[in-house]
């Protein structure tokens, strides 16, 4: 019976267990097609790509029709009839530096919904792997408990044959009640986690989520140089630190054409409807163009000072771009060399120190019912034993969220 439960409780800390139920993976994808906010960056993007053409066209003409010197009430009786059309034009090639400004935000915020889908990923895994490990964490407490009951049975024996103190005994159901106590807020928390990625999925709070429980530990294989390299090239904030710092080149050169003039232009035509009034009696009816352009008078108060912002707004963009550079280089090594040393810890608690404190238990186990130990070297056992599962799980857990934060740092996922 003693060997069962430790062989059923090996199985769940080791979680090599073959209950069907959704993987990472199929969460993930769930999470991407059902996530509200994937759809809200996927609009965005979508109506960002709808502001490029539009930079193109000029402004809207202007059409106005007078009825000039009416004798009666403005509307009738006029002496002169006109039409007049205006079109306001910028100074060419402001439109095509508009437009380029203008397709540089649409595919920043095409990063932005890469990104969104990238976080998401990173706490759908999270969320995924914090429900697989407080599920395990509570199969260990499980254990615990019933090793616990086993040690109250060895007690309660040892003091009703006047082996031990009542002392004893009374830690051990002390023990057994705390750890059943803890077992319940384990469950607690594993249902909290369950909670999580029914939100994280858009789904009821509560609704069954059934998981593949697999809890396997691969190592990172590709080297930090090669990680660190793919970071600055494929992260979303970097690619967008790259297109605001082009933008905010453009930027200054239309600051710069502020000095150039921007255009009006408009046509006239005239009908008088009472000759006197009209250039000369056989000419009732006239045309007019006009043509006029702005003059950078108050330059020295406006446009240079745009120039001046623009320029420092550029090397900002600069500055900040190199900053995120070196950012996501120490933040990529910080991660791999944390998650190398959870993996490493994690392998030697599964490996060797958890076989290791459960022969221990057993040993102590059997030498407290002959009263070669006492109580007190029964229970450290027992704690090295529960402390040692505990350290695996909690190697597995730094391992397994450091790999998701590296993933995320990176901007995509390690090459399997």
């Amino acid at each position: 019976m003693a060997a069962a439960l430790l062989l059923v409780a090996a199985i769940r800390v080791d979680a090599a267990t073959s209950e069907p139920g959704w993987t990472v993976d199929e969460l993930v994808e769930m999470a991407m097609e059902a996530n509200p906010q994937i759809k809200a960056a996927k609009a965005r993007w979508e109506s960002a790509q709808h502001s490029i053409k539009q930079n193109y066209a000029p402004a809207d003409p202007i059409f106005s029709f007078a009825n000039v010197d009416s004798a009666t009430n403005g509307f009738t009786d006029a002496s002169l009839h006109t039409l007049q059309v205006t079109q306001s034009l910028q100074f060419p090639g402001k439109a095509l530096l508009q437009a380029d400004n203008a397709r540089r935000a649409a595919e920043i915020a095409r990063l932005t919904y890469a990104a969104t889908l990238r976080d998401l990923r990173a706490q759908t895994e999270t969320a995924f792997y914090q429900d697989l490990l407080d599920d395990a964490l509570a199969g260990v407490i499980a254990e615990r408990v019933a090793n616990l009951k086993r040690v109250l049975q060895v007690t309660q024996v040892a003091y009703a044959a006047s082996q031990v103190t009542q002392a004893d005994f009374i830690s051990a159901e002390f023990d057994l009640a705390a750890a059943q106590q803890q077992e319940d807020q384990s469950r607690v928390a594993e249902q909290n986690d369950r909670t999580q990625l029914n939100q994280l999925l858009y789904r009821s709070p509560d609704e069954p989520l059934p998981l593949d429980r697999r809890l396997v530990l691969k190592p990172i294989e590709t080297p930090l140089d090669t990680l660190s390299e793919r970071a600055i090239e494929v992260r979303q904030e970097i690619l967008g630190a790259a297109l605001a710092e082009r933008n905010s080149a453009t930027a200054l050169q239309l600051a710069r054409l502020e000095y150039a003039p921007d255009y009006q232009v408009g046509y006239f035509f005239d009908h008088y409807l009472t000759a006197s009034g009209a250039p000369s009696p056989a000419r009732i009816e006239d045309h007019s163009v006009t043509i006029g352009f702005n003059l950078p008078v108050f330059f020295w108060l406006k446009q240079r000072e745009d120039v001046t912002r623009a320029g420092y707004d550029q090397e900002a963009a600069r500055y900040d771009l190199g900053s995120l550079k070196s950012q996501t280089a120490a933040t990529v090594t910080t991660l791999y060399r944390s998650a190398l040393l959870a993996y490493r810890s994690a392998r030697l608690y599964r490996d060797t120190l958890i076989p290791l404190a459960r022969q221990d238990f057993q040993v102590a186990l059997v030498a407290y019912s002959s009263g070669k130990v006492d109580f007190t070297t029964l229970t450290a056992s027992l704690l090295r034993n529960y402390d040692a599962q505990s350290a695996y799980l909690q190697g597995a857990n730094q391992f397994l969220a450091g790999k998701v934060a590296l993933e995320q740092a990176i901007g995509e996922p390690i090459p399997k």
